[in-house]
Formats: C-alpha cells, sequence, structure tokens
C-alpha cells in the first residue's frame, strides 16, 4: 500500500507542478507580495496532496520562540519536504541557495520573484560576501534569512559537519539565531522514491542571541540543534545520530573554516 500511495503522491506531484508552474506565468507581473499569496497557495494545495494520497501531515511546536522581525533561521535539511513548507512555516522567508538554480526555466524565474538569496560560488570571498549583501538586504525588508548549517541535505540519523555561512550571518546581520529542528527524513527519506504516512513534526527551538560570541554560537547550536532533532527522529523510530570518533567538538569545524576564509553552507539540492 505504502508504495501504491507512493506511487500515486509521485505522479501527483509532478503533475500538478507542471500545470502549476505553467499556468501561472502571468504572476511574475504581480508585485512579489501578491505573488507570494499565489504560491502559498500552491504549496498548500501540495500539503493536501500529502494528506490524501500519502496519509502524510505536520505538525509545528515552539512557536512561541520565532522572534518578531527579521532573524536567521537555521533549520535542519533531510529532505525535499522542508523546502516546499518554509513559506508556511515563517512569514516571508529569504532562503540562502545557489545561484545556479536561479538558471532553471520557469522554477529560476519564480525562485528571483520570491526574493531568494543567491550565492555565487565561484570563489570563496565571492561566496561569503554575495550571501551577505543579499541577507542584508532582505534583513532590512524585515524577513527572516533561512540557511541550512549543514549546507545540504543529511538523512536523518547520519552526522554532517555545520559549515561557516551560519556563522558569516551570524557576524554580518547582528540577529538572533532561530533553530529548527524536525523529523521529516523518517518520513520522507532523501532521495527516496518511498513515502511513508505519519505525522511529521517541525519544533523551533528557543533563538541563539545575538550578542554571544561566534564560537559559542555556533557550539551552542549544533549540540542544541542535534539533540532536538535526534529526540525528534528517535520518537518516530528513526535512529539517533552516530558522531564520528574523529568528528571535531560541535562548531569546532566550521569556526576553523571560517577564521580561513571557507566557503559558506548553502540551500543545496
Amino acid at each position: 500500500m505504502t508504495v501504491l500511495r507512493s506511487l500515486l503522491f509521485n505522479a501527483a506531484l509532478f503533475a500538478w507542478t507542471t500545470i502549476f508552474c505553467v499556468g501561472i506565468l502571468w504572476g511574475l507581473l504581480l508585485p512579489r507580495r501578491a505573488f507570494m499569496v499565489v504560491i502559498r497557495f500552491y504549496l498548500r494545495s501540495l500539503s493536501w496532496l500529502e494528506r490524501t494520497l500519502l496519509g502524510l501531515d505536520y505538525r509545528v511546536t515552539g512557536l512561541e520562540n520565532v522572534p518578531e522581525g527579521p532573524f536567521i533561521l537555521a533549520a535542519k535539511h533531510q529532505s525535499t519536504w522542508e523546502t516546499m513548507k518554509l513559506h508556511l512555516l515563517v512569514d516571508d522567508p529569504a532562503p540562502v541557495m545557489k545561484r545556479e538554480l536561479k538558471w532553471i526555466p520557469i522554477w529560476g524565474w519564480y525562485a528571483a520573484k520570491a526574493g531568494v538569496i543567491p550565492v555565487n560560488r565561484g570563489g570563496r570571498s565571492r561566496a561569503i560576501g554575495s550571501m551577505i549583501d543579499g541577507a542584508r538586504r532582505m534583513a532590512r525588508q524585515g524577513r527572516p534569512i533561512v540557511i541550512f548549517p549543514q549546507g545540504t541535505r543529511v538523512a536523518a540519523g547520519v552526522w554532517g559537519p555545520y559549515r561557516i555561512g551560519i556563522a558569516a550571518l551570524y557576524d554580518a546581520l547582528d540577529l538572533p539565531v532561530l533553530p529548527m529542528a524536525l523529523n521529516s527524513g523518517v518520513f520522507w527519506p532523501r532521495r527516496s522514491f518511498i513515502k511513508k504516512p505519519g505525522t511529521i513534526t517541525v519544533e523551533f527551538l528557543p533563538p541563539l542571541p545575538s550578542d554571544l560570541s561566534r564560537d559559542v554560537m555556533l557550539a551552542r547550536l549544533e549540540v542544541e540543534l542535534e539533540a532536538a532533532t535526534d529526540r525528534l527522529v528517535v520518537a518516530e523510530g528513526g535512529e539517533a545520530t552516530v558522531r564520528p570518533a574523529n568528528a571535531p567538538p560541535p562548531g569546532a569545524r566550521a569556526q576553523a573554516r571560517a577564521n580561513r576564509g571557507g566557503e559558506p553552507g548553502i540551500l543545496a539540492e
């Protein structure tokens, strides 16, 4: 049954996305805020497909921890699912993403219209500079900045190092960091055709204040975000993350790369 439901959902997702993307080209003429109303309708329609065809729902806890005004959202990234929910979870987010994704026909046009933060990965200083410049523009608009601290999808129960993008934003923007834990990878595994029924949990943790030192922020973010994510994953039958014996202490690797001027973490599919 799970295989059949996954087959029906994947077919419906592809067909509906194709129809919608072509059908709303007119939306590019709208003001950005009005265009995002259309996009949120599409995202809610995907949630309906998930509930109806997969038996997959989600719940959000910790909403009382979401700051007012701009902030940096440091989100765990276990599957494609959360990339389709960001605009339903927080108000008008500005995700950091690879600049190359904006070159995808139609989809890239919509990403540009939505106001993402493209990162030019042609060089270390250019990558960090382009990300910070874009984030500053979005913060001035009062929008939360979204970044995946590990830089890419990491399967539930798998350890992945935290990269320096979050540290660069923290230093430059003087904004609180809101950690976002989840267990989407238990139900919608990375690069898997099969999606499982159940209820995904998204949890906003207490924000890290803007006046911490960079190394303290990085260490606390990794410890608290990984612990909360493991708790959510294990509660749904997943495996807790096993940290390799030779892994550096929390925050140490990102801090070392930041001191050398490394490449930032980005949203990558």
